[in-house]
C-alpha cells in the first residue's frame, strides 16, 4: 500500500482545511519545497499535491510549485485542483507532474473526461470523489451533485478509471478517523480499480487497518502536520510490510 503525503496550496503555502471550509485553514508552512524535501528525506516517495487556490478558481494557480518541486526532488506526483482543459493535462506532465487528479470534471462533463481516459490511460488519470453525506462534491468542496455515489464510481470504472481516491469531507482535516465503512463497501463494489483513501486518518493503527481492508493507497495530511504521525513512524511501517513481504 502505498503512503502518500498531501500537500495543500492557498496563496502558495502549504495548508490544511478543516472539512474543505476554506474560511477554517491552518498554515503549515510557507514553503512547500521545504516540505518537499522534508518528506524526501524521510523515504516517503509519493505526493498528492492540490491547488485548492485552482480547485476553487476553476483554473490552475500554482503550476510554478509543481515544476519546482518536480525539478529538485525524485517525489511522484499527482497534481489536481482547477484541471478543466487537455491544455491543462499536458501542462501537468510539462512540470514534472507524473499523475493527473481530476474531480470535478469527471462530474459536470463526463465525456470529456472518458475522452481523457482513453487518451492518456487509466493510469496516467486519478479520479478523486470527494463525497459528504453521500453527495458529490465539487469545484474544491463548494458545490454539491445529486448523483448516486456508488452508480457514479460504477460508470467511471466502466470507462477505464483505474485508479481512484474518495475523502470523506466530514471526515477531513479533523483527525477523527477514517470512513472505514464507505471505503469496504467501495472495494467491495467496484473491485477492479486501485482505492486510495483519503481524510480522517489520526494515527498508524488507522493506517494498518486501512491496509487490511484492501486499499492500495492512502493519503494522509493533517496527522503529520500536527505530529500525530511521525515520518519515522511510516518509514518504519513501510520496511517492516516490505520485510514482511
Amino acid at each position: 500500500m502505498d503512503i502518500i503525503v498531501a500537500i495543500d496550496l492557498i496563496d502558495g503555502q502549504c495548508v490544511r482545511l478543516i472539512q474543505g471550509d476554506f474560511k477554517r485553514k491552518k498554515i503549515y508552512n510557507k514553503d512547500p519545497l521545504e516540505v518537499a524535501f522534508l518528506l524526501e528525506n524521510h523515504g516517503i516517495s509519493r505526493l498528492h499535491l492540490v491547488d485548492l487556490d485552482g480547485a476553487k478558481k476553476g483554473k490552475v494557480v500554482h503550476w510554478k510549485i509543481l515544476e519546482k518541486i518536480a525539478k529538485n526532488t525524485h517525489l511522484i506526483i499527482d497534481f489536481g485542483g482547477g484541471i478543466h482543459s487537455e491544455e491543462d493535462i499536458r501542462a501537468v506532465f510539462e512540470n514534472g507532474g507524473h499523475i493527473v487528479t481530476v474531480g470535478s470534471i469527471a462530474v459536470q462533463k463526463p465525456f470529456l473526461f472518458k475522452k481523457w481516459i482513453d487518451t492518456y490511460g487509466g493510469d496516467k488519470i486519478l479520479l478523486g470523489v470527494d463525497v459528504k453525506n453521500n453527495k458529490i462534491a465539487s469545484n474544491g468542496w463548494t458545490k454539491f451533485i445529486d448523483f448516486p455515489f456508488f452508480d457514479f464510481l460504477k460508470e467511471k470504472s466502466n470507462h477505464g478509471v483505474k485508479k481512484i481516491f474518495c475523502t470523506d469531507i466530514s471526515k477531513d482535516g479533523i483527525l477523527s478517523g477514517p470512513s472505514f465503512i464507505l471505503y469496504k463497501e467501495i472495494i467491495e463494489k467496484i473491485p477492479n480499480v486501485e482505492f486510495i483513501a483519503s481524510g480522517g486518518v489520526r494515527n498508524m493503527n488507522d493506517v494498518e487497518k486501512l491496509f487490511n481492508l484492501g486499499c492500495s493507497g492512502v493519503i494522509i495530511g493533517k496527522a503529520i502536520y500536527e505530529n500525530q504521525i511521525s515520518l519515522s513512524s511510516i518509514k518504519n511501517w513501510k520496511k517492516k510490510k516490505n520485510n514482511n513481504n
